[in-house]
This record gives structure tokens, C-alpha cells and sequence, in this order.
């Protein structure tokens, strides 16, 4: 095989060997087998050695390119560092004059309670009570049970205890043959349900009193007890001497002369005529008395007057046949209103006249009232602002655990639902107020100079700032009323400095 000469300098022919080695390799692969193989091995064990290098570079350029990356997020410029440790730039906070109506109110907690609260402990004066003593026998109310004059309220052994009308209390049995008030008021309870009391003047337990509490009493199916407690004897033992003064009468009528027994001389028959006259009358007279003291009675321990009805049962403590003891329940009466106790600091800005807000968490009841009375010393709450049925009878006047305040006494402007008596409830209570429309900014905006005068500080438009001179007057809520001491000088909208924010 023959080659011909190579120039100095020309490459030619290398580059054309060298192409046609590496297609001879290719194509003597199989051909070759004496010395081909080796040197493909050596071929490929260089393209792999460059391939890795490759990759190892790719990888250390990304590992520093992350590098990179966080130390800019934590290597600050002094520029950057500086800038952000100056402190902020100051803003001036402002709010907006407005025009309204504003109101300074005191919240607090009150009792809604009757205008009458009344411990029923009764006291049985008749009945068979035996050794086991007074024991309920009947309980045909239960708490919250509206209540009408005349109504059943218990059975204590075997007697009843009923509710009438009036505003005196229970001080004394009444018995035919009494007089005053409370014998009219008992009168007028009676006619109030239809037993008239006629012919009896109002105060006078007479015959007619007598027919109506009879009548009463069998309308709620029960005898009324006897005012006098002999069985009738000394009403019998009168009527038997009225017939026997009669009867002596008679005798003496019918009988002749009769001998003087000194002389034998005939009397005169009507000397003894005029003396059986006389025992007849005083016979009669005694009857009479009699007569009059007996009959129905209205035990103290059977009835309860409430001065108003529809009357409520608050709580109902007692239970059939358990032992009285003590307050066996709890009636209200009346017009519902309002009792709270507030502090020294909320006293003084209370006063009668001021408008509330009354409102029920529980039920949603709200409703409106105004303040009627503000007490000018401090008290303890009473038993009658404790919950109902909280130990201890309500309405006597004992103090209830609990601070000290000043009582406020509230009355609705209309009457309050009943589901609201003895609740726990939030009053709002307007303790003043611009009366109308005002020109209003917040507290904070009022400062006092030197001089004593007071300003707000007004921003116009374009950013600059004046002082206004400015008379406050009502607060509440955060907010003061005030009055521009020039005129125009302030006015609805107008921007004023609050605070500054750094």
C-alpha cells in the first residue's frame, strides 16, 4: 500500500487520515481484531473522564449561586443598615368635627321588683292540728302563677289561706262586732267579689258582714270558723233566759193580789208586772250581745292582703306536708319598677328625671324609664333585691349579703312584662345630654394652654395647622361637645389633631 509525501505545514492530509481513521475504526470494529479493540477502550475511558467534569462544575457553580443568595439576604449595605435604624417618620392622627347629638351615659345593674313583696308565714288559729303541729295540706299555686283576689293560695291543716285586696296588713282576727279600717277594708274585698255586706256601715262588723264572709268562704269550699269557740253554749244559754224572763212575765201578768207579807195587805200586781218586764229586757239585751259577737270570724292566719292584682307568686317555699316554718311563700304585687344600688362615683351624676334604658339578657326584653329617686345615703340591699327564693323572706327589711350603695329607684314609663319580675337587668342611664344637635370631637383633641384657655387644633387643607379656641361642654362615650368662642371659627367636617403616631 503505497502513500505519498507530506508537504511541512499542510495538514491536509492529517485531517483527512484522522477522519479516516476514526471511519476506519468504525468500520474495521469486527475486521480489526488484533489491535482495534484496545484503542476504543482508550477512547471511551476519555469522554467519560470529561463528562464528569462537566457535572462537577454544574454542581459547584449552583452551590455558590446559593451561597450567594443568602449571604445578600443577611450582609447589609452601611447605607441599608442606616436607614433602617433612623426612627420613623411622625403622622398626625386626626378626626372629623361632626354635628350630633351626644349622650353621657352610666351603665349599671338593678332588681326588677313589685311595687309590694309579701312573706306568707301563716299562723293557724283553728283546724285540728295535733301534735304534728301547722302542716301544709294543699299547695294549689306554684311559683310564677298570676293571682286574683279571692284566690286559694294554700291548705294548712285543714284550713285555708286565701288572697284579698288591700293595702293594710293583717294585725288582728277580725270578729263580728269589730270596728275600723281594716274591718272596711275586709268589707270592700267582700262586695269586689260579689258578697254584698248590706246593712252594715262600712267599718262595722255587723249581721250583713257576717253573710257576705259566710258566703265567701263557701265559694272556696270551706266553713268559716266560729267567732266564739264554745259550740253555741252561750248563745243557747241567752236565747234560754230571754224565754224564761218572757215566761215570768206571763206568770206575773196572770197572777192576783199579791200579800205585801207584813201587814196582810193585798199588793199591787204591777210592781211584779213591771220587775218581769224589766229581766225580760236585760235578758234580750244580753241575747242581743251575744248574738252579735257570733258567728263567722276571719282568722289573721287565713288571709294575705296585696294592694294590687293581678298579683304574682314569686316563690313557693314550702311543700305538702311539710311543716310550716318560717316564709312558705312569696307574693308580689303591683306595678313592677326598677331598684339598683350604685356607687359614690356614679351618685353624683345621677339626678330624677334622667331617661333609662332597661334591658333583659336573658329574656330580650327592653324597655323605657326614668330615674324617680336617688337616695342620699349609702344602704345595704335588703332580702326583697336578693333573687326570689334566695333564703330568708323577702320584704322584711333584713340586709342582703352585697356592697354598700346608693338606692335608684326607677319606674318603667309603661308597665313591664311580668316575665321580667325579679330579674337581674342592665340599665343605661342618660346622665346627660347636648339636647340637641352639637358640634362633637374626641377627648383627646381638647388641650389647655398655658393661658388656661382651651383649643383644638384644627388641619386645613394644604396641611397647615391653627389653634381654635374652644368652650367644652357635655362627654361621654370619648367624645366632648364644644363650642367655638369665634363664631364659624369650627365647623362640621373640619379635620383636628388627635395624637401623633411615631
Amino acid at each position: 500500500m503505497s502513500s505519498e509525501p507530506v508537504e511541512p505545514g499542510d495538514t491536509t492530509g492529517l485531517e483527512e487520515d484522522t477522519g479516516n481513521e476514526e471511519d476506519t475504526g468504525n468500520e474495521e470494529d469486527t475486521g480489526n481484531e488484533e489491535g482495534g479493540g484496545t484503542g476504543g477502550e482508550e477512547q471511551d475511558s476519555g469522554l467519560a473522564r470529561r463528562r464528569r467534569w462537566v457535572v462537577a462544575v454544574a454542581v459547584a457553580a449552583a452551590v455558590l449561586g446559593a451561597a450567594g443568595v443568602g449571604a445578600s439576604a443577611v450582609i447589609k449595605s452601611p447605607a441599608q443598615a442606616a436607614a433602617e435604624a433612623r426612627a420613623p417618620s411622625e403622622d398626625v392622627l386626626t378626626a372629623v368635627v361632626e354635628r350630633r347629638v351626644l349622650v353621657s351615659s352610666v351603665i349599671t345593674r338593678g332588681q326588677v321588683r313589685a311595687g309590694q313583696t309579701v312573706s306568707v308565714s301563716p299562723q293557724v288559729s283553728g283546724g285540728d292540728k295535733g301534735a304534728a303541729g301547722a302542716v301544709i295540706t294543699k299547695l294549689p299555686v306554684k311559683a310564677q302563677d298570676v293571682l286574683s283576689s279571692g284566690r286559694l293560695l294554700m291548705e294548712v291543716s285543714g284550713r285555708p289561706v286565701f288572697v284579698l285586696r288591700g293595702k293594710l296588713p293583717v294585725y288582728r282576727d277580725l270578729r263580728p262586732g269589730s270596728e275600723g279600717d281594716d274591718v272596711g277594708q275586709l268589707q270592700k274585698a267582700l262586695r269586689d267579689l260579689g258578697h254584698p255586706t248590706a246593712p252594715d256601715a262600712d267599718g262595722i262588723f255587723g249581721a250583713g258582714t257576717k253573710t257576705a264572709l259566710s258566703s265567701f268562704y263557701a265559694s272556696i269550699g270551706y266553713d268559716p270558723l266560729p267567732a266564739q269557740d264554745d259550740d253555741g253554749e252561750g248563745v243557747g244559754a241567752a236565747a234560754e233566759a230571754v224565754r224564761s224572763a218572757e215566761r215570768a212575765l206571763e206568770d206575773a201578768k196572770d197572777s192576783g193580789p199579791v200579800a205585801k207579807g207584813d201587814g196582810g195587805a193585798p199588793g199591787d200586781p204591777r210592781k211584779a208586772v213591771g220587775r218581769a218586764e224589766e229581766d225580760l229586757a236585760d235578758a234580750r239585751a244580753d241575747y242581743a250581745e251575744i248574738q252579735a259577737k257570733s258567728g263567722p270570724m276571719l282568722p289573721a292566719g287565713e288571709t294575705v292582703f296585696l294592694e294590687g292584682f293581678p298579683a304574682r307568686v314569686s316563690a313557693v317555699q314550702g311543700v305538702v306536708g311539710g311543716k310550716v316554718s318560717g316564709t312558705v311563700m312569696t307574693l308580689s304585687s303591683g306595678r313592677l319598677a326598677v331598684r339598683a344600688y350604685v356607687p359614690e362615683y356614679q351618685k353624683g351624676l345621677l339626678r330624677a328625671g334622667q331617661h333609662v334604658e332597661i334591658y333583659s339578657e336573658a329574656t330580650g326584653v327592653s324597655a323605657r324609664a326614668e330615674v324617680t329617686r336617688v337616695a342620699d345615703t349609702q344602704t345595704a340591699p335588703d332580702r326583697s333585691d336578693a333573687e326570689p327564693g334566695a333564703g330568708g323572706g323577702e320584704g322584711d327589711g333584713t340586709p342582703a349579703a352585697g356592697p354598700v350603695g346608693y338606692l335608684v329607684q326607677i319606674t318603667p314609663d309603661k308597665a313591664l312584662d311580668a316575665q321580667l319580675s325579679g330579674q337581674d337587668v342592665r340599665l343605661t342611664i342618660e346622665a346627660a345630654s347636648t339636647g340637641g344637635r352639637a358640634l362633637v370631637v374626641p377627648i383627646t383633641a381638647i388641650t389647655a394652654g398655658a393661658d388656661g384657655r382651651t383649643v383644638v387644633t384644627v388641619v386645613t387643607g394644604s396641611g397647615h395647622q391653627k389653634r381654635v379656641e374652644v368652650r367644652p361642654g357635655t362627654s361621654g362615650d370619648g367624645y366632648v361637645s364644644v363650642e367655638p368662642v369665634a363664631k364659624s371659627a369650627l365647623r362640621a367636617g373640619d379635620r383636628v389633631v388627635t395624637g401623633v403616631r411615631k
